[in-house]
């Protein structure tokens, strides 16, 4: 346990002082005052028994590394076994000369006989005070979607991580260099070591308190790793150095050894159903008032001829305090059980609420030149009958307002990929997408670049889309920021990860900051447009947090919302 607390708070800490807070350029005041959340105190919490590497980004990015391996061990029949297996390859390392390189990541990895659910793993090592991270990509059945792993790992399920061995971060906005720092401890001869985060929404915006240990973006490369694939699994440990940065061979070393005596191998199943809790506290920001005020304003720009605003996206920071502990693990168990066709994500660096997220938007896949991305838009509940869903769904499809801000969203993105790659097919052009609880309008885009280098160009043009901030861009983010009272921090930014020949983001949203005995903060947003109605995008709110207030028996009136769109359709496709 020394090893671990020899050095945890005090230099990540000064790897983010180092810089300075980037602020927010905006020719008028704001028209609200911003409102910053300060409940979470974690910084006495997390100052023990935390490992927490180097910061990649402290290295030089055009630096090739010294190795990059991943060394695969025979196969167990279990977790404890394959811990086993894994201390004894580790004690290896120890034992051996080191390697011959001044830079370096290693992983080592023991497959194991039987599918285990990686957030069970990740359940397990509850008691545990390190970053963490867990990806679970969509899995629809009909169709074969472009996620996850490579051909020799095409069965990839979810992957969870506790500690570091290297992370990514800084107070500036995610940049070219940064996206470099990270590629090189990459590499196509090792699929799996990949680097899971997330960015701000809006790196130019102020860092409220809450996201202050995201920093502007925060990735990381997991120490020790569990892998869930379709009738197997795998745990695995990694390794990096790179003497340019501070952090030799022998100290990653010393840190693994660390984290690894701490991990449990007794797996424990995790509660997928939340027990009635009080509710102590439940605040919007912006309030209803606040919320109608700022629609009205929008709408007002969007209906002037001399604007060029076609739409906004407006959003909500709720504040919920139980009185017993939300655990955002339980919360996440629970959203996976209805998110089949969804990204499930639970990032955490340290000093930090989880941010957790059951999101439906994918914002881009590469694997090697081929890229794919979507655009979603237009929100309906789900039908209490297969009657009701179908009129529910036809209702969608033909309403001109939620078509027109569909068809911002799709030939937006549309424009963006053809600025990059060589090719761009739509199919389907417009489509719906159904879900647990909610259902929207889509349409699928894929392309090919002409490098790989172009995927920072993708992941820069692409966010922030039209589904999460507006059109044209810069005139809905300047919107955002002189309207919106709170951060919204990695909300609505890209989460997902990087790796060697393969990426893949989805878009932050159906999220929410969490912290076990402190409350949670979730997020919606809703897209305004010409013929918006203020009431019925607070009734979307609703409908879209409703995956995490049923969690606390606050259920949203599914089927009231849609039937209230149907009736309300005449009115709204004569001011559309």
């Amino acid at each position: 346990m020394a090893l671990g607390a020899r050095h945890c708070t005090l230099r990540f800490m000064e790897q983010l002082e180092s810089t300075s807070l980037m602020k927010c350029s905006l020719s008028s005041s704001p028209l609200y005052q911003k409102q910053y959340v300060h409940f979470f105190n974690s910084s006495q919490r997390y100052s023990q028994c935390c490992s927490l590497s180097m910061n990649g980004c402290q290295g030089d990015p055009r630096a090739p590394i010294g190795t990059i391996e991943t060394r695969t061990l025979p196969a167990v029949s279990s977790p404890a076994l394959a811990m086993e297996r894994l201390n004894s390859a580790i004690s290896d390392l120890v034992k051996s000369e080191p390697p011959p390189y001044s830079s370096g990541i290693i992983r080592l990895e023991v497959p194991i006989e039987e599918q285990i659910e990686a957030l069970e793993w990740l359940h397990a090592q509850n008691h545990l005070l390190l970053p963490r991270c867990f990806f679970s990509g969509r899995r629809p059945p009909t169709e074969i979607m472009c996620i996850n792993g490579t051909s020799s790992h095409s069965k990839l399920v979810s992957v969870a991580g506790v500690g570091s061995a290297v992370f990514f971060t800084h107070l500036r906005p995610f940049s070219f260099d940064d996206w470099r720092a990270i590629r090189r401890f990459l590499s196509k001869k090792c699929p799996l070591i990949r680097a899971y985060g997330a960015i701000r929404f809006d790196a130019t915006a102020n860092i409220a308190s809450e996201w202050s240990a995201f920093g502007s973006f925060y990735f990381m490369v997991p120490q020790v790793e569990f892998d869930e694939l379709e009738g197997s699994s795998i745990i695995a440990a990694t390794i990096a150095w790179d003497n340019a940065a501070s952090w030799t061979y022998q100290r990653a070393i010393d840190e693994l050894r660390a984290t690894i005596w701490q991990l449990s191998s007794i797996l424990m199943t995790v509660q997928k159903k939340i027990p009635h809790s009080h509710i102590l506290a439940r605040t919007h920001v912006p309030g209803k008032s606040s919320w109608d005020h700022a629609v009205k304003r929008a709408l007002q720009i969007i209906s002037r001829n001399d604007s060029v605003l076609i739409k906004v996206v407006l959003a909500r920071s709720t504040r919920v305090v139980t009185a017993a502990d939300i655990d955002p693990l339980t919360w996440l168990a629970c959203l996976k059980v209805e998110g089949e066709n969804a990204y499930q994500f639970y990032l955490q660096p340290p000093h930090s609420p989880a941010f957790i997220g059951n999101t439906p938007e994918q914002l881009f896949h590469r694997d090697r030149l081929s890229i794919c991305s979507e655009a979603l838009a237009g929100t309906r509940a789900r039908g209490g009958s297969e009657l009701l869903d179908l009129k529910i769904e036809q209702d969608l499809l033909s309403s001109a307002k939620d078509h027109n801000e569909f068809a911002i969203v799709r030939e937006c993105i549309r424009r963006r990929l053809e600025a990059v790659c060589s090719s761009v097919l739509i199919e389907p052009k417009k489509a719906i997408r159904k879900f647990s609880r909610v259902q929207h309008l889509y349409a699928r885009l894929r392309g090919r670049l002409q490098a790989e280098d172009d995927e920072f160009k993708i992941l820069s043009s692409v966010h922030p889309t039209p589904a999460v901030c507006g059109y044209p861009t810069e005139d809905a983010r300047a919107f955002i920021s002189e309207t919106e009272m709170f951060d919204r921090g990695m909300y609505a930014g890209p989460v997902g990860w990087f790796g060697g020949e393969e990426s893949e983001f989805a878009v932050g949203i159906r999220s929410a900051l969490v912290e076990k005995g402190l409350g949670a903060l979730i997020y919606a947003g809703t897209g305004i447009v010409e013929g918006s109605d203020s009431s019925l995008e607070w009734e979307e709110l609703e409908l879209k947090t409703s995956q995490f207030t049923k969690l606390m028996k606050l259920e949203a009136p599914l089927v009231t919302r849609g039937q209230r769109r149907i009736i309300n359709q005449n009115q709204k496709v004569q001011r559309a």
